[in-house]
């Protein structure tokens, strides 16, 4: 559906697409790329423990040199995904956490009240039993590791359910894992951060400083945005803290108003309009005409100004991250090694940890404090959901997978504690997907 078209039709038609269209969209490709991601993921598995798992530890090892010059960097394949790529994908995590901030499900107290508080039981209580199990040990650090929630992979188990996961519950587990993912960025900003390199770092907020100056003064050319944050990214590389700290902050300084003249975008639709009806009179059945298609591209052009750029860099970056980037990440992670792994190995501490964490935190976390706001009458619970499908939804939380691997990286160094963390999640996140699916199915499909 183009811009003209959504312009004139009715006014409550109108709301309901500028309100749900983004959201639907959005579901549709995570819930999409939450398939491919499983796919990857299990590829990765599959690889590192085959005939040819020397080939999958030494390929992301490879060195990519990028740049010109002293001006480059040259680091191994692993670094260009995790660093760079994912930069992208937090870039994205931050379009999304502002557009719902603006004018989303987190837009109003009463909206945000209700994931809010579940996304903050479900990150508290999961890292207080990592923390209990963990205590002391040379694991401990992992206690950020089972707060996360992949919702990716979570909205891709919840459209296996089809009508069976009403809209209001898709919505309410958006709104709570974009409030996870807000909660996983101030985690590793505040605790899983190096050494910091203040002169980098100044460069960097002084160029954060740039774009939102941009911002105010009405710039909207998206590669002014897109050049300067490939340089804040470099800068905060280079500072000491992770570079998906920068993709969120750089995606705050995206401009969100649309600079259009609405008459003349009217006056040059309608014309354009009428111009592919006149020359579709000559035209046959089978194809349109070179007016038609030449009308078609002036609209398409026309209807991009009608976007801000950070509907335009969203929809344009949604499907690389949803279809590339993390499906990328997920074959460059999810492979560990299962050789010589023992039957009580699922009993060493960090593996422990998460499992209980992700598993048994995460639902009881997010329903007992979900419980807790509406019996207080902090929060409501919105039409047409049960506590079922709450529990259903702290199950799905329970899906860390992207997250918990991407804080894996950054909280854990010794190698056996990598690999004992990422069992657990990968086992976590299967027994979180098969409990919410058995959980969900037994709910009442929607109305037609």
């Amino acid at each position: 559906m183009n811009a003209f078209a959504k312009m004139i039709r009715p006014p409550e038609e109108r709301w309901a697409q500028n309100v749900l269209g983004p959201f639907q969209r959005f579901a549709r490709e995570e819930a999409a790329g939450g398939i491919v991601l499983i796919l990857c993921a299990a590829a990765a598995l599959v690889w590192a423990n085959s005939h040819w798992s020397g080939s999958y530890e030494s390929l992301w090892e490879t060195h990519l040199r990028i740049g010109v010059g002293s001006f480059s960097l040259d680091e191994p394949l692993h670094f260009w995904i995790n660093d760079a790529l994912m930069a992208i994908f937090f870039f994205v995590v931050g379009l999304e956490i502002k557009r719902e901030l603006l004018g989303g499900e987190l837009s109003s107290r009463r909206q945000a009240a209700l994931p809010i508080m579940a996304a903050l039981g479900g990150m508290i209580v999961p890292a207080l039993l990592y923390i209990a199990l963990n205590a002391g040990g040379a694991g401990s650090r992992g206690w950020g590791i089972p707060m996360a929630t992949d919702i990716a992979f979570s909205l891709g188990v919840l459209a296996l359910l089809g009508t069976r996961a009403p809209l209001p519950l898709k919505i309410f587990l958006t709104g709570l894992a974009i409030v996870d993912d807000i909660g996983a960025v101030v985690v590793i900003a505040l605790f899983y951060t190096g050494d910091i390199s203040w002169m980098n770092l100044a460069i960097g907020g002084g160029l954060l400083g740039v774009l939102a100056v941009a911002n105010r003064i009405g710039v909207v050319h998206t590669l002014f945005f897109a050049l300067i944050g490939a340089i804040v990214w470099l800068a905060f590389v280079q500072s000491g803290i992770h570079a998906a700290v920068a993709g969120v902050l750089i995606a705050a300084t995206v401009p969100t108003r649309v600079q259009v003249d609405s008459a003349g975008f009217l006056a040059k639709s309608r014309s354009l309009l009428e111009v592919f009806e006149r020359s579709g009179e000559s035209a046959s059945k089978a194809q349109s005409t070179t007016e038609q298609r030449a009308a078609i591209h002036e609209l398409e052009l026309a209807c991009q100004d009608v976007e801000s750029p950070l509907q335009r860099m969203e929809h344009e970056l949604n499907r690389w991250v949803a279809f590339a980037i993390m499906p990328l990440f997920a074959l460059a992670n999810a492979g560990v090694s299962l050789t010589g792994i023992r039957g009580g190995f699922v009993l060493e501490p960090v593996t422990l940890g998460i499992i209980v964490g992700l598993v048994v935190g995460k639902p009881v976390g997010i329903a007992l404090v979900t419980w807790l706001s509406v019996r207080t009458g902090i929060a409501v619970l919105p039409a047409g959901l049960t506590w079922r499908h709450i529990i259903g939804v702290g199950l799905l939380a329970g899906i860390g997978f992207t997250m918990s691997l991407f804080i894996t990286g950054l909280a854990l160094s010794e190698q056996s504690h990598v690999s004992e963390a990422k069992i657990g999640i990968i086992g976590a996140s299967v027994i979180s997907a098969v409990g919410a699916w058995m959980v969900l199915r037994g709910g009442s499909r929607e109305e037609d």
